[in-house]
């Protein structure tokens, strides 16, 4: 071996070494005493399966029923997970994040809207987040929902084959189309969301066709690829292979519908599209963060897992990728995480938190979805309970 070599090796372990997520002086810097203590009282309470299938339930019947429950919800589980209920009271959480080089990813997190008007009203709340961003450089990305600007039955409808005249779903496409557009104008990416499977393909077709578009000499579309679906690997080397004249943009997850996917299949009778277990899940999300670094796709690596990120490091590492090299970002959600987040962001990586706002009453299944996803995933509420409890005893407040 020589010695130039030996010396890259050693200078590589030596990195490694001073990389650690289990430095909890790092990962909550950000954190008061006080807001440490909520944390871990939040935490404990979503790691009671039985109590969040309740407040699921509860919280549905308030809802139908109109009881005043949003200002608990704000209260408590809001104030974790979402940056507010519109951008001016996200600006507060997004120059915190700033402060410890960490940047927002602005997500206004409406669901299930039908009407032209909602989908239209949520287009143009996306481009003020657009807009805010172009000038914000702690705003690096801009992510939405495709079901945020169309109707959801019209993607269902189309997602096997694609419309030849129908007004509402091309009143839609104009709406992804004006978003993309601002953010080719701005020079700010944006991110589409992945949705359920059964409108996953026209979700597709319409990201390919937004960043064979606007992608011409950078990643401005991301597409995104879930990864507990067995056959999303397979979609993101097609991609690759069939494009010729365009800067692939991906945002790798592992999923966030699992249940749902479980259920619809049961009941309709066809194969599940969802792997058969979590090992299998990682390998081909593993196989997907290295498949984009050897060919050169920009690729943002939303992951809460830190097998998955030290992985990511380790490819740059070896590569010798710059680590400000704007097409390698990490990403994890608001309130969870923050032991990859901040000791990512310390180490010197792009890294980027999901900071979903709206009003409460319209963000209550994005919440529910958080409260079930540290329920379901094996680890996730016992990890941040250890790391937090780490750190209040770091700071000695379990005396106080």
């Amino acid at each position: 071996m020589y010695i130039w070599q030996v010396y890259y090796q050693a200078k590589y372990f030596d990195f490694l070494l001073m990389l650690s997520f289990d430095n909890t002086e790092v990962a909550f810097s950000g954190k008061s005493n006080s807001e440490l203590k909520w944390a871990h009282r939040l935490f404990k309470l979503i790691g009671n399966n039985s109590l969040i299938s309740f407040g699921k339930a509860a919280t549905n019947i308030a809802l139908k029923l109109r009881l005043p429950i949003t200002g608990i919800i704000k209260k408590t589980i809001f104030k974790q997970f979402c940056g507010g209920e519109n951008i001016e009271e996200c600006k507060s959480v997004i120059n915190k994040l700033d402060s410890y080089g960490v940047g927002t990813i602005l997500d206004y997190s409406l669901e299930a809207k039908e009407a032209e008007e909602e989908l239209e009203n949520c287009c143009k709340e996306l481009e003020t987040g657009i807009n805010l961003a172009s000038i914000h450089h702690e705003i690096p990305f801009i992510v939405f929902k495709v079901s945020g600007v169309m109707q959801f039955d019209l993607l269902e409808k189309f997602n096997k084959k694609a419309p030849e005249n129908h007004n509402e779903y091309y009143a839609g496409l104009a709406r992804v189309d004006r978003l993309c557009n601002a953010a080719f104008n701005s020079n700010t990416p944006i991110l589409i969301d992945a949705e359920e499977s059964w409108i996953q393909d026209a979700i597709d077709r319409i990201a390919e066709a937004m960043m064979e578009k606007y992608n011409k000499e950078k990643a401005i579309v991301y597409n995104t690829v879930q990864l507990y679906r067995w056959d999303r690997l397979d979609y993101l080397k097609q991609l690759h292979t069939n494009e010729t004249n365009f800067k692939i943009g991906v945002k790798l997850v592992r999923g966030a519908y699992m249940e749902k996917e479980r259920k619809r299949a049961e009941e309709n009778n066809y194969p599940s599209p969802i792997q058969p277990d979590k090992e299998a899940t990682d390998r081909d999300y593993d196989l997907a963060v290295k498949y984009c670094v050897d060919n050169n796709i920009a690729v943002c690596v939303g992951t809460h897992n830190e097998a998955s990120s030290m992985l990511m490091v380790d490819l740059m590492e070896k590569k010798n990728l710059d680590k400000k090299n704007p097409d390698y970002y990490f990403a994890q959600l608001l309130g969870m995480s923050d032991h990859i987040s901040f000791n990512l962001s310390n180490a010197g990586y792009n890294v980027a938190k999901y900071v979903p706002y709206g009003p409460v009453k319209d963000v209550i299944p994005y919440l529910i979805r958080r409260a079930e996803e540290n329920t379901s995933v094996a680890g996730q509420t016992g990890r941040e309970l250890s790391l937090i409890s780490d750190e209040m005893k770091r700071r000695k407040l379990n005396k106080k």
